[in-house]
């Protein structure tokens, strides 16, 4: 689910400008930092009641991370919207190792741990001495990462906004010359995908404890895995691609190797695209003349 949530901020920038924006992953990142300095500020202050606290965490990081992802629009995407294909794609990258490299050297390359903060959970399954524990976390990610898709399915369809994203995605000159601001189109695009990557940032660590400078690349890549093999352009696609890229590398490490879940994520990858190039929900691109 969290692969998913990152998966939803690279298919609507792809669904707006036909482009992948590799610096999704480290903005992903810096909202899991963000998070975690507003918890030991906000514990500092002595707000320890959780949802209190969370909520606070919650605006907060999701505030903080959207002005990173407008600023990632507007120096790495904006000026080059004109150009050559590449040049967004290799500024994009730029945008990713800058930065990791600031908020390594901000806060430090150890990793940074947390108590957990939501404990417990219930008890799914106990035959044989064998326990099956369903945590709140887990139930908390899975009911965030569904209310978030519904709630964006619907800005999609049936707000203003959305008809002029979808707009955007159809023709973006088109749009324009119909008087649609698109750039204003695109950074909000640029900032709701940010603040949704904030948002699971906040999960992650809550949910595994630690994070460091790196976690944005490895969980970027299998995002940007989740959003192509559910169909790049769809919004219940990148969920049920995130979905799909947990599965495999949680049965895989279960039953196989554990050292190669990458492998096995990524054969799942290639083999689907070979059979269904569009991806599991995704729709070909129609070309007109």
């Amino acid at each position: 689910m969290i692969y998913g949530l990152i998966a939803v901020g690279y298919t609507m920038v792809y669904g707006i400008i036909g482009m992948i924006n590799f610096a999704h992953g480290d903005i992903f990142m810096v909202g899991a930092f963000l998070s975690m300095i507003a918890l030991l500020g906000l514990a500092a202050l002595g707000i320890t009641w959780v949802p209190l606290a969370l909520a606070l965490t919650l605006l907060f990081a999701a505030a903080i991370t959207a002005l990173y992802g407008w600023t990632v629009e507007r120096v790495a995407y904006r000026p080059l919207r004109g150009s050559f294909r590449l040049a967004p794609l290799i500024s994009a990258i730029g945008m990713s190792i800058t930065l990791q490299n600031y908020v390594q050297v901000s806060q430090g390359a150890r990793v940074k741990p947390i108590e957990a903060v939501i404990p417990g959970g219930i008890q799914v399954m106990n035959q044989g001495g064998f326990t099956v524990e369903l945590s709140w976390m887990q139930i908390a990610i899975v009911a965030t990462t569904l209310a978030i898709l519904a709630v964006f399915t619907w800005l999609v369809k049936r707000t203003p906004l959305g008809r002029t994203m979808r707009a955007c995605e159809q023709d973006l000159k088109m749009a324009s010359l119909l008087g649609i601001d698109t750039d204003r189109t695109i950074s909000l695009t640029f900032v709701i995908g940010a603040a949704l990557a904030a948002v699971a940032g906040l999960m992650f660590l809550l949910y595994y404890g630690v994070i460091d400078f790196y976690i944005g690349f490895i969980a970027g890549i299998k995002a940007f895995t989740a959003a192509v093999l559910g169909g790049i352009g769809s919004l219940p696609g990148a969920v049920l691609g995130g979905l799909l890229i947990g599965l495999i590398e949680v049965f895989w490490s279960a039953y196989f190797s554990v050292e190669y879940k990458d492998v096995a994520a990524f054969s799942i990858l290639i083999i689907v695209l070979i059979f269904m190039p569009t991806g599991i929900l995704g729709r070909a691109e129609v070309e007109k003349v």
